[in-house]
């Protein structure tokens, strides 16, 4: 039997707002399990998301594949839901690799970024989730996405995940309508040199760059108090790079040394008992499908 694999992701890394995004080794996996009289989606990931064609993952599939007779599958999903890790990403993704491979619509992997960013809107999740890696990428309008696969240095990557939700339209609402131009070009040159320095595998600087956004963490961290905390508790830890708001949040991501994490993440139990953490790495392959 063939199953889809969907990693999640972490997506704006700082100042790369609405334009950078990873991919991690979490996962939503998906069976298909045949054909149905009407569309059905089993899963155990709570009474709040629907089985039937309301759930994103056959939206998805009906708007994209609206010739496919209905089918029954199975739904796994260890990607913590609405906390900035990319959950709606990888089911508008997985409902993408189900329309493209049982519909024989033979879309490449530019056509398939295209399509998920025109249903999610912007490519920051949806690029490396099904890319993998460290993706790059701007939506010049809705069919049009410039973007670039690149390599990321050796770390890890603890996600922080508060015990609350945090939507991307509430996360949005708080941001400014505007800029003055001196700010934008500032905030635009912090994301610029991110990436260069990530490209040279220079994780210091990095690091240092993760925490100097300008775009949205000012406005948002009074919605996550996690953030700042984060930050104060692990300005002085060994092999730890910097710390950054994943996604719109509330997850706060740290990108460490690969042979400190675990004591990091020890430390970061500690203090947030209320909070999970996950020790993740870059997950490289993207969506994909598996024989099992």
């Amino acid at each position: 039997m063939k199953r889809l694999r969907v990693p999640a992701t972490s997506a704006n890394l700082g100042p790369g707002f609405d334009s950078l995004g990873l991919a991690v080794n979490l996962y939503l996996n998906l069976e298909i399990v045949g054909e149905s009289e009407e569309w059905i989606i089993h899963h155990d990931l709570g009474e709040d998301l629907p089985k039937d064609k309301n759930n994103l993952v056959i939206q998805t599939i009906n708007q994209l594949a609206p010739e496919l007779s209905p089918l029954e599958m199975r739904m796994t999903s260890d990607i913590p839901m609405t906390r900035g890790l990319g959950s709606s990403s990888t089911a508008i993704v997985a409902g993408i690799e189900v329309a493209n491979h049982w519909a024989n619509k033979g879309w490449t992997l530019e056509e398939k970024i295209n399509q998920a960013n025109r249903l999610e809107g912007h490519p920051d999740n949806v690029a490396p989730c099904l890319a993998g890696g460290l993706v790059i990428g701007v939506a010049l309008q809705e069919d049009e996405v410039l973007w670039t696969k690149t390599s990321f240095p050796d770390a890890h990557f603890l996600a922080l995940v508060p015990n609350y939700h945090l939507s991307t339209r509430q996360a949005r609402s708080v941001l400014p309508k505007e800029f003055f131009f001196k700010e934008a070009v500032q905030a635009s040159g912090l994301a610029n040199v991110l990436v260069a320095k990530l490209m040279c595998g220079d994780l210091e600087a990095a690091g240092r760059l993760l925490e100097r956004d300008r775009w949205h963490e000012p406005f948002r961290q009074k919605l996550v108090p996690e953030l700042e905390a984060a930050r104060k508790l692990l300005a002085d830890q060994d092999g730890v790079y910097g710390t950054y708001l994943s996604g719109a949040g509330p997850t706060v991501m740290t990108l460490v040394h690969a042979q400190k994490s675990q004591q990091v993440a020890h430390l970061l139990r500690k203090n947030f008992p209320e909070a999970v953490v996950y020790d993740l790495t870059l997950d490289e392959q993207g969506s994909c499908w598996i024989e099992d």
